[in-house]
């Protein structure tokens, strides 16, 4: 195999002779450059034509300043001070986004990236600026869409994600380090990602294309100048890219983007089950084969998984063709589609494979939460009325946050319940998490449980 070097670049020409010439590739790309007689192939003329939908995004705050005392109202008037200084704006350049509909001066970015802001600032490569507005968020995804008035914009075509492969080329396109637009290249290195801990739902492109800090919200093309991906976050031991990055796989941002284009938010649905991982243990004990799969503990009454006919002892092992691997893939599905939508599960019952379809619904966020908790309602001696946890099921939600049977729940983001009505109808109006006062003994402590 011949390697010819120039400068710090070797090039092996067989292997880009069959880049080059590979179908798909030449529709992307062309030969603009030969060297002592050779082809060599470039990504530039793609890039000329999908640069211009990739976006620079700064966003200005408002803080104040804290100043003790100074900040309080009666301090102030009792010593004939002035008024304690107004907030101020704080300018950030904070990441990118992606222009994906030019009539609209549609962009999708991340949540992250726009969080917070009082204004966000759209720049494009052509030098032009303008306010956004924000049009919905979808924090546990991460994705936001925010919209520009501006004419003679590019969009660009999303591509079908889950068409994409191990090994397919890609390119990242983003505003690291606040530099301007950069663009890098690398391969699909790993496909479905999840149980990292980065977003409540997960199902991530992992991607060897160097992303840094300020490519999130920047685009993850494919050889075709074809969207697959949302750049959203890195793996390295500094905040800096060693090789491992993440993007939002492109079918899971646009069915986001329905929602938040329909109702400004994302509207997530149930199964209405708590299930375990099936262990080696109980797939010998039930008499299956499959190394992947939940078994499920317990199904609400009236839930969806109720009205597609599960049962408690059934192994779910697939859900619309994808093997589940653990109870967070359950989440992870559920999470990412509409309303009203099905899932088509491979079940083992008895040792038998069936299917079932389940028609997912809307969650009632304050059964969510103490699914699998029994409250009571208690009278001290002096007449204060509380609510007690009697128990608590491993698992659940309350579990997983440190409560224990015996705990009292004095308030609900900071708001005192003394009836067990009272709790849930304040632990239904946060859709993220809620924050409790909790009694355990003599000592009390705020503890926030992630619905």
């Amino acid at each position: 195999m011949r390697f010819q070097q120039f400068g710090q670049w070797r090039f092996d020409w067989k292997w880009i002779a069959l880049l080059v010439f590979t179908p798909g590739v030449a529709a992307s790309g062309s030969l603009p450059a030969t060297i002592d007689g050779v082809a060599v192939p470039s990504l530039a003329p793609m890039l000329e034509k999908v640069t211009p939908a990739v976006v620079n995004i700064s966003t200005i705050s408002r803080v104040t300043q804290s100043n003790g005392l100074m900040d309080d109202p009666f301090f102030r008037r009792f010593f004939d001070l002035p008024e304690a200084p107004a907030s101020q704006s704080r300018p950030q350049s904070l990441g990118s986004g992606v222009i994906v509909d030019a009539e609209l001066g549609h962009i999708v970015t991340n949540y992250h990236v726009i969080a917070n802001a009082s204004e966000v600032i759209v720049a494009l490569s052509d030098g032009r600026e303008a306010k956004a507005v924000v049009i919905g968020h979808d924090p546990q995804a991460d994705i936001s869409l925010i919209k520009i008035e501006l004419d003679n914009l590019v969009a660009l075509p999303w591509a079908d994600s889950d068409a994409l492969r191990v090994g397919d080329f890609c390119i990242a396109i983003g505003n690291p380090f606040g530099l301007g637009q950069t663009v890098t290249s690398g391969i699909v290195s790993a496909l479905d990602r999840s149980g990292l801990g980065i977003e409540d739902f997960e199902d991530f492109i992992q991607t060897d294309a160097s992303i840094n800090p300020g490519n999130s919200g920047g685009a993850l093309v494919d050889l075709k100048g074809r969207l697959i991906g949302i750049n959203t976050a890195i793996v390295g031991p500094s905040g800096g890219n060693v090789g491992i990055g993440f993007a939002i796989p492109s079918n899971m941002a646009v069915d986001i983007l329905k929602q938040l284009l329909e109702f400004g938010e994302v509207k997530r649905g149930e199964l209405g089950i708590a299930a375990q991982p099936l262990t080696p243990e109980l797939a010998k004990a039930f008499g299956i084969n499959s190394r992947f799969g939940v078994v499920i503990g317990r199904i609400r009454q009236g839930s969806p998984a109720e009205k597609a006919g599960l049962q408690v002892g059934d192994v779910i092992t697939s859900i619309d063709g994808k093997p589940v691997r653990d109870v967070r893939a359950i989440k992870n599905r559920i999470g990412l589609v509409m309303l009203g939508q099905e899932l088509n599960m491979e079940v083992v019952r008895e040792g038998k494979p069936i299917l079932l379809t389940a028609i997912i619904e809307g969650i009632d966020q304050a059964n969510a939460l103490f699914d699998g908790v029994q409250l009571v309602q208690e009278i001290t001696r002096s007449g204060r009325v509380y609510v007690l946890i009697e128990s608590i099921e491993p698992g659940t939600a309350l579990d997983r946050a440190g409560l224990q049977a015996g705990d009292i729940i004095l308030s609900v983001n900071n708001q005192y319940v003394s009836s067990i009505n009272a709790l849930a109808e304040q632990a239904s109006k946060n859709a993220d998490s809620v924050l409790l006062l909790v009694q355990r003994g003599q000592a009390t402590d705020y503890i926030r449980v992630q619905k």
